[in-house]
């Protein structure tokens, strides 16, 4: 037997950082809004390094996402100050500490000289440095460093800080926090009406926004035309802490491609040393592995040497969102009164302030924001027919 509760404007199913910015938006526009996750604040951000990294990680064939990245790390700034207000003053770890990308042999070299011309012909701000400059800026590195690329515009924000900061803000907005699974989408005739939880209440909403990252595949009751095309990316991280004592480790985030590898080690002000990333496709597995610390480890004192004299305090295992083209799936589906905001992959915590924004525009308006439309749920609805012809 379920039993109901009153209904609200929006109904956001999943409580990770992309979810809480969206539900904290949408009250901040006076529309009712409640929020179901089991442990709101968790998800791939308890594992994520937080690099606002629009640059360094510029791909090629990706410029579209890089136009919605940069846009998003511009909002940064404005959107800390704003959730520090109405978090009650929460810091969020926002700092403008900038990017160094090195290379240690000559095949890497070559990389990172193509990722430069790459940004170069995207009018991005990026310099290149000899291994003696690399060296000048972050003395930790290794003697081997035959260059890199100085990007000061990447910078960095503390996951963990930042959920904690969102939750608050959420419940201090009025959004009501639901701590129990969505088990089941509600569809009264041809739309969306809310969700079930796991205990059987039904929460009604006239609008439903399935913020669930790399779950939003596997709510139960979704039509298959609109389910979205989300699967999890396994990472792996670790994290170490610079003992006081040590004085000055690195001073901005750093990060390689180490035989074919990417690795990064992001620094945090309070001692914290995070080393990622592992990316794996294994499905729902998120096991530690001796291997993927292992790797981690190795690619990092090639890198700086000195890191293997630091405590190993936590390892960690998460799964990104991916969507097929590595872009995330924000707006309308074909199923009127169901929004998503899914498909992050690896630039969840970068697009948080764009995403909460442009959900919150759609929502209180009924219209996205120009800049969120190339990555409208419908671009794969053409693929799926013909799957499923």
């Amino acid at each position: 037997m379920h039993s109901s509760r009153k209904g609200s404007d929006v109904l956001v199913i999943g409580g990770g950082i992309i979810g809480l910015a969206t539900a904290w938006r949408a009250a901040r526009r006076g529309l009712r809004t409640a929020l179901a996750d089991p442990a709101p604040g968790g998800g791939a951000a308890r594992v994520a390094a937080g690099m606002l990294a629009a640059v360094t990680e510029l791909h090629y064939g990706e410029e579209t996402l890089l136009g919605l990245n940069l846009a998003s790390a511009a909002r940064y700034p404005e959107f800390a100050a704003e959730l520090a207000d109405a978090s009650g003053g929460m810091d969020i770890g926002y700092r403008a500490c900038g990017t160094l990308a090195v290379a240690l042999d000559a095949d890497d070299r070559l990389h990172l000289r193509e990722l430069h011309a790459l940004q170069r012909r995207c009018g991005l701000e990026s310099e290149w440095l000899t291994g003696r400059e690399c060296r000048r800026l972050e003395p930790m590195l290794a003697p081997g460093v035959r260059g890199g690329l100085r990007v000061d515009g990447d910078h960095q924000v503390d996951p963990r800080r930042l959920a904690a900061a969102l939750l608050a803000a959420c419940e201090r907005t009025g959004v009501e926090i639901c701590r129990s699974r969505a088990e089941r989408l509600l569809v009264d005739g041809d739309r969306a009406a809310g969700a079930v939880l796991d205990d059987g209440t039904e929460l009604r909403a006239g609008q439903t926004v399935l913020a669930g990252g790399s779950l939003s595949g596997r709510l139960a009751g979704v039509p298959q035309e609109v389910l979205p095309p989300v699967r999890p990316v396994k990472g792996q991280v670790l994290r170490l802490t610079v003992p006081a004592a040590y004085g000055p480790f690195l001073s901005r985030t750093v990060r390689a491609v180490v035989r074919g590898s990417h690795v990064y080690l992001v620094p945090r002000e309070n001692g914290e040393l995070v080393v990622g990333a592992t990316s794996e496709e294994l499905g729902w597995d998120t096991t530690v592995t001796a291997g993927g610390v292992y790797e981690l480890l190795r690619d990092a004192h090639e890198l700086v040497p000195g890191i293997t004299e630091l405590p190993l305090t936590e390892t960690l295992a998460g799964l990104r969102p991916g969507s097929p083209d590595n872009a995330p799936l924000l707006g309308p589906t074909a199923l009127p009164g169901l929004h998503l905001a899914t498909g992050h992959y690896r630039n969840g915590v970068l697009l948080t302030p764009l995403t909460g924004d442009a959900m919150a525009d759609l929502l209180a308006t009924g219209t996205l924001p120009d800049i969120a439309l190339p990555f409208s749920p419908s671009r794969f609805s053409a693929a799926r027919q013909e799957a499923y012809a």
